[in-house]
């Protein structure tokens, strides 16, 4: 079977519509479950030589690491000198929440609580 015929295959099947008859295939058919329905888009999309969209990003360079005395001058400096909280953490290759995490602890920021950080009471 051509790889071309296979994505058309594929691509129906993802759809919901039976590939031969052409007709929507039940509520109750495993091609209707939402698992199966992203399994079939991400090898689709392999199959055109896409990466999956789900595909994660490298974490940042120092992601992980414990911070060094460096770095915490380094960052402190420039935030009192206004540098952007993304651009920050691009420069020290850490996440934005790693560098705002950092700026509480060293007193730049306030203690903050809760996902979306919400002043702590």
């Amino acid at each position: 079977m051509e790889l071309q015929t296979a994505h058309q295959i594929i691509d129906t099947l993802a759809q919901g519509i039976h590939p031969v008859t052409g007709e929507a295939m039940p509520e109750d058919s495993p091609y209707n479950a939402p698992p199966v329905i992203r399994a079939l888009f991400a090898v689709s999309q392999a199959l055109q030589g896409q990466a999956p969209r789900t595909a994660r990003r490298e974490p940042p360079s120092n992601a992980g690491k414990a911070w060094r005395g460096e770095e915490d001058a380094k960052l402190a400096s420039a935030f009192d000198a206004g540098t952007e909280l993304k651009q920050l953490a691009a420069d020290l290759g850490r996440t934005p929440f790693a560098v705002e995490t950092r700026l509480i602890k060293l007193g730049k920021l306030p203690v903050r609580v809760g996902r979306f950080g919400a002043p702590a009471a």
